[in-house]
């Protein structure tokens, strides 16, 4: 035991840790309070605003990650579930938290605007981060385990109404060719990851030492700060993120909006507690959803009107849609030949798609199509990669030798490497991108891949150089967050930029919305990766070994799903028509953009300004 200052800590390495957090926790927010409150309207070549939503997010992200490093073992050793039980509440939590932005940013988008919608899911996240410190006695027969259930779903709907929309802001500072957003993006991401950082430190210290009241609470009061720092900087904003059509939500309908996200939390108070039914919702809503992004694309932009599109197709497809959609939901209710009703429903509906595509060329639909791909992608990578928070968390607490370290605290170690490595990967890809070299987005994808799933192979490696018997050393714990990190800078900060890069601005929130919907899917699959995890009561060795065995099979399933999705790259680059990609606001594209391309302008090569009619 060492004694500091104010707490008592296992270790001199927990002490000092401890006290890196908090010391760079308030230089970063002393370092943005500076930089927001500077006269200039731009600081280090980006707009005031960009460090506002960066700080808003930041909080945003101490209360999330706050509570994610103590919840499996609040789950485990406080409400006393089997570690399979928890594991399945863990991954339906987290799907929750990326679906819920599909509906927030669809009502973003058609009335309130993202501003409000990112302080109304602010508002939700505060109360619900304080909710989860009033804790009970414990165990399932608590009468408290139904505020738990309410503190959960309003950070459900929080976030849903506050992560897609808050990047879609972002990207509303920047012009489309702009050279400066993938940039930012990164900025944005990197600095949101001392918030992630810090609170797995400090709340995971605090949760696991003296209470999970105190963990909870100070995340909470993480987000109350947030939510400050966004209402006063609203001018920072530059008007941006506010409502398209201010009539939509005159006369009272604006607190309609609102009064929809409390059902919403009604709603999700009640999924959390029955997680077999989020796999269906995700299933169903998860195809419907796609269908109705391409649908939009491949009838309505492509001809211009769901009127003037060929009708025979569009019936086809909307056959095709239903048909899947229905033969997914009675399968996940146990009829298992509906399965192969989906899948018939799915191959008419992708028959409907390739025919349209050689009847009538649209760039807007093939970029799209290139979206769907990399949103199908970064599933395969979530469902690994969010086993850092779930099955991950727990082998570090038993069977790694952890030098006295409370195994929450290991969670940082993702975000501190996000921030150390984020600068490093941004000047590698401007390196490569000034010498013809950087890879296409569906390439980093594929490379994003691979890395998680060897990732799990490194770790089950040493695991078993050593013994199973014995502690696994914890280096093998900062290798696997390292290769999950190189993997994460190229998949994530570049799928947030394409996202936006590739949807028209009418559905930047829906599409940016399908891409966190794609997280909830990998979360979920997290989750069941999790629970086949937990074998109760077959001794801790026999234990040890069934979670080995599982992160060697999804390893190895990673790393060929890699490969093959870097083998597809170049067809999905040609997909996404970079050259061809204008601003939706004429008069301002770039000379020579088509000759340059956005890929290269990032790079370095930034052609002069031309006012085009």
């Amino acid at each position: 035991m060492v004694e500091g200052m104010f707490f008592t800590f296992d270790s001199a390495f927990e002490m000092w840790t401890f006290r890196v957090a908090v010391v760079a926790l308030a230089a970063f927010l002393i370092g943005g309070v500076v930089l927001i409150t500077r006269p200039q309207e731009e600081v280090i070549g980006h707009p005031k605003g960009l460090f506002l939503l960066f700080m808003a997010e930041m909080w945003e992200r101490f209360s999330y990650y706050g509570m994610r490093a103590l919840l499996i073992f609040y789950l485990v050793q406080h409400w006393l579930f089997s570690d399979s039980e928890a594991s399945i509440i863990y991954g339906a939590y987290t799907a929750l938290v990326y679906i819920t932005p599909v509906v927030g940013g669809y009502l973003a988008d058609q009335y309130i605007g993202q501003r409000k919608a990112v302080l109304f899911g602010a508002v939700l996240l505060t109360f619900g981060h304080f909710f989860m410190a009033f804790e009970g006695s414990g165990g399932q027969s608590d009468p408290m385990i139904n505020v738990f259930w309410l503190a959960l779903a309003l950070i459900i709907v929080g976030s849903g109404f506050l992560k897609a929309n808050i990047s879609v802001i972002v990207g509303q500072l920047y012009a489309r060719t702009d050279v400066r957003r993938d940039p930012a993006y990164t900025i944005f991401y990197m600095g949101i990851n001392v918030g992630a950082a810090t609170a797995s430190i400090i709340c995971g210290y605090l949760g696991q030492t003296y209470g999970w009241q105190y963990g909870f609470g100070l995340a909470g009061f993480g987000m109350l700060l947030g939510l400050v720092f966004f209402v006063i900087g609203k001018p920072l904003l530059l008007g941006k993120g506010e409502p398209k059509d201010p009539a939509k939500i005159k006369g009272g309908k604006e607190w309609g909006i609102y009064g929809a996200g409390l059902a919403m939390v009604a709603l999700c108070w009640a999924a959390i507690q029955f997680q077999e039914l989020v796999g269906t919702v995700l299933g169903a809503f998860g195809g419907a959803l796609v269908a109705y992004v391409l649908a939009i694309v491949t009838f309505k932009m492509a001809y211009g009107s769901w009127k003037a599109a060929p009708q025979g197709p569009f019936m086809v497809y909307l056959l095709a849609a239903a048909t899947m959609i229905v033969g997914i939901v009675l399968a996940a209710l146990g009829t298992e030949w509906m399965v192969w009703v989906a899948l018939g429903g799915l191959a008419v509906l992708v028959a409907v798609l390739i025919q349209q595509s050689l009847v009538k060329a649209f760039d807007e639909r093939d970029r799209i199509f290139a979206a769907m791909f990399l949103i199908l992608t970064s599933i395969v990578f979530w469902a690994l990669f969010e086993q850092a928070g779930s099955s991950l968390n727990l082998f570090t607490d038993r069977h790694v030798d952890t030098q006295g370290v409370n195994a929450s605290m290991f969670q940082s170690i993702n975000a501190i490497y996000i921030v150390l490595l984020a600068p490093l990967f941004a000047m590698l890809w401007q390196g490569l991108a000034r010498k013809g070299k950087e890879p296409s987005t569906p390439l980093k994808f594929g490379l994003a891949v691979i890395q998680v799933g060897l990732g799990f192979l490194v770790l089950v490696w040493g695991a078993e150089s050593v013994g199973v018997n014995v502690p696994t050393p914890v280096i093998f714990i900062f290798l696997i967050y390292l290769l999950h990190t190189t993997g994460e800078l190229c998949l994530s900060p570049v799928g947030l930029s394409a996202m936006n890069r590739l949807s028209p601005a009418h559905m930047a929130s829906l599409v940016m919305g399908t891409w966190f919907f794609a997280s909830a899917t990998g979360n979920f699959a997290a989750g069941l990766i999790a629970a086949a995890t937990g074998a109760e009561g077959v001794g801790e060795e026999a234990g040890k070994q069934v979670v080995l065995d599982v992160y060697s099979t999804v390893g190895w399933y990673a790393v060929g799903i890699g490969v093959a999705v870097m083998v597809v790259s170049p067809l999905i680059k040609k997909l996404m028509h970079l050259d061809t990609i204008r601003d939706d606001n004429v008069g301002d594209d770039l000379e020579g953009q088509a000759g340059a391309g956005l890929e290269s302008q990032e790079g370095g090569v930034h052609p002069t300004t031309k006012p085009t009619a």
